[in-house]
């Protein structure tokens, strides 16, 4: 018997992937740029075992067993035993695979990036593989590659038909911009109603500004977003991180039928930060949204206090204690001066608009844990809800 257990961050693109020129290989239409968040409170924690003794290979995902030949799963432990140390007979065992994720899963947060690093990095461990990983988080989700390293990344699209130069590279660690903040609103952590696999399809088949993106805007600027990564300048690293996030969400709606992910409150909270930085006549912070509709905000450390303080005022928490509002950081925040709210020029909504918020960090890379999920049967330590 062998086993692992890692844990492994989510990610935030800033240049976003959107399209599949292999749905297959999940090879993907641009290069895009990603963030790793601080594991403090967003991550999947994965579990994998192999056995002599076990019969059958079987899966638990956040206290449910699910179908262990899901393709892209299958796609993952597949590449990975072609390029597995172990002896021979190993490569046979049956194996058990038990995962959880600490946030919402399929709600625009990138639930996916993590749980697949995270197994593709447990998995490499237990079978000893060695070298790049990022290609083989790939097969099970695209930006899972951008997961299996801390820091700022960029996964290259490639030109190879198989893949074999489509992987991710470390562009920065984590220590590389440490003052940089990401504060993650989550709106609504429920199931989006159209999966980012199926708007990437539909977008490709009847988008013509995805093409135009692909073409003529992604390769430039996600080279000028590397070199404000590096130079740290996050004026234009928030400029490009927005005008990136506008332009995913425009290729949605020019999309037919048309995706849309951004709800009303995604669209105030964008307002909210344009109005913020032409009150203090300066780009203090960015948005950006995944395929979902909570928002994530980078801004400097310094900036916090006050943007948080801005922010609870115009969206006032929820009156009732019964969620944890203010999660990981702690923050003192400031009260806006009055001068200020007159600047703003903003519509105060009704309490409770956010279901609650993250402070977070630039983080790093997967991490190895000495507690495991599964017993020594192969078998979940807590109550879990059998396949049907």
């Amino acid at each position: 018997m062998s086993v692992i257990t890692c844990r492994a961050p989510c990610n935030i693109a800033v240049i976003k992937y959107w399209g599949k020129r292999d749905e297959a290989l999940i090879l993907p239409t641009n290069d895009s740029i990603s963030i790793t968040i601080d594991m403090r409170e967003m991550y999947a924690e994965t579990t994998v075992m192999i056995s002599q003794d076990f019969k059958e290979d079987r899966i638990w995902l956040n206290k449910k067993e699910e179908d262990i030949k899901n393709p892209r799963l299958q796609n993952c432990l597949n590449e990975i035993k072609k390029r597995s140390n172990l002896p021979g007979h190993m490569n046979d065992w049956k194996v058990r695979i038990c995962s959880i994720n600490s946030f919402p899963t399929a709600a625009g947060l990138a639930s996916s990036a993590a749980g697949y690093a995270c197994l593709t990095a447990a998995l490499a461990k237990l079978y000893k593989v060695e070298g790049d990983i990022s290609s083989i988080a790939r097969s099970g989700s695209g930006s899972a590659c951008r997961s299996v390293m801390g820091g700022f990344v960029r996964w290259y699209m490639g030109s190879d038909k198989h893949g074999a130069d489509s992987f991710a590279k470390e562009i920065a660690p984590s220590s590389h911009w440490p003052e940089l903040r990401a504060l993650l609103i989550i709106v609504n952590s429920e199931r989006k109603k159209i999966s980012s696999t199926i708007g990437m399809r539909r977008s490709m088949e009847t988008s013509e500004f995805l093409q135009h993106r692909i073409a003529n805007v992604v390769p430039e600027r996600a080279d000028k977003m590397e070199r404000a990564i590096i130079e740290k300048d996050f004026k234009i690293f928030a400029e490009l991180t927005m005008k990136d996030s506008n332009q995913i969400h425009a290729v949605c709606l020019d999309t037919y039928p048309p995706c849309t992910y951004m709800n009303d409150i995604s669209y105030s909270i964008a307002d909210f930060v344009h109005s913020y930085n032409d009150a203090v006549d300066d780009v203090k912070v960015a948005y950006t949204y995944d395929a979902g509709p909570n928002a994530t905000l980078y801004l400097m450390e310094e900036d916090l206090p006050a943007v948080i303080g801005a922010l609870d005022h115009f969206f006032p928490p929820p009156e009732d204690n019964t969620v944890l509002y203010k999660r990981g950081l702690r923050i003192e925040e400031t009260k806006p001066s009055q001068e200020l709210l007159e600047k703003l020029k903003f519509r105060k909504h009704s309490p409770g608009q956010f279901e609650y918020t993250i402070c977070s960090k630039v983080g790093d890379g997967p991490v190895y844990l000495k507690t495991h999920l599964l017993n020594d049967q192969g078998i979940p330590l807590f109550e879990y809800n059998k396949s049907s």
